[in-house]
């Protein structure tokens, strides 16, 4: 009788030492994998690779028409931008290329027949750029202003692409088609405080 209840006795507090044991096994199996989800240096980051420059950019096609009395009758001022892959492109600093363009001016008389028509690139206006301009510039816009007296006056500007910074030009034709152009120093946001004297271009163009 004594043997029996030694036996289980031991019996019992064998199986409450390996419950123990299955316990503790348990814990510390639970706090390694707790460890093992904690090791944030284990994760490789794909590498980042710097993008090159991407396809050549080119502006939007416009068209602005203007109905104009002019010399005592009426006109329609047509003018026309369309980005021209025939002109040399441009880069900036991180060689991405621009498409320059090139803008259109049409006279219209009141038939439909066209008075006066000419056509302007970034070359049109290089006496009145930097070298700077002339390399990284595009011709970015040009629209209709005003009527002064026998003149059709319009705003040209020759920027550098996605920036702020542009060289503000005059452009003025006469009722013979002759253009002159002036740059316009109170709208100069190129930094360059430079002033070029005017010049006169003339172009062969019937009377209107």
């Amino acid at each position: 009788m004594i043997i029996r209840n030694f036996a289980t006795n031991f019996k019992h507090e064998s199986m409450q030492n390996n419950k123990l044991i299955i316990v503790a096994l348990a814990a510390l199996a639970a706090v390694g994998g707790c460890k093992e989800k904690k090791q944030p240096q284990d994760i490789i980051a794909p590498k980042i690779e710097a993008k090159g420059p991407s396809s050549p950019i080119r502006m939007q096609s416009y068209s602005d028409t203007r109905d104009v009395l002019w010399l005592g009758k009426s006109y329609k001022v047509e003018v026309k931008r369309e980005p021209s892959d025939s002109l040399p492109m441009v880069k900036d600093e991180s060689g991405q290329k621009f498409v320059d363009n090139r803008i259109s001016v049409r006279v219209l008389r009141s038939d439909g027949t066209v008075a006066i028509s000419k056509s302007f690139t970034k070359a049109t206006f290089n006496d009145y750029l930097t070298d700077h301009y002339r390399k990284a510039g595009i011709l970015e816009g040009l629209v209709f202003d005003k009527v002064d007296s026998q003149q059709l006056e319009f705003a040209a500007s020759v920027s550098l692409p996605q920036t702020d910074e542009y060289i503000p030009l005059e452009v003025k034709i006469d009722n013979f088609g002759n253009v002159k152009i002036e740059r316009d120093s109170e709208m100069d946001t190129s930094g360059t405080g430079q002033s070029d004297a005017d010049n006169d271009e003339n172009f062969d163009e019937d009377e209107i």
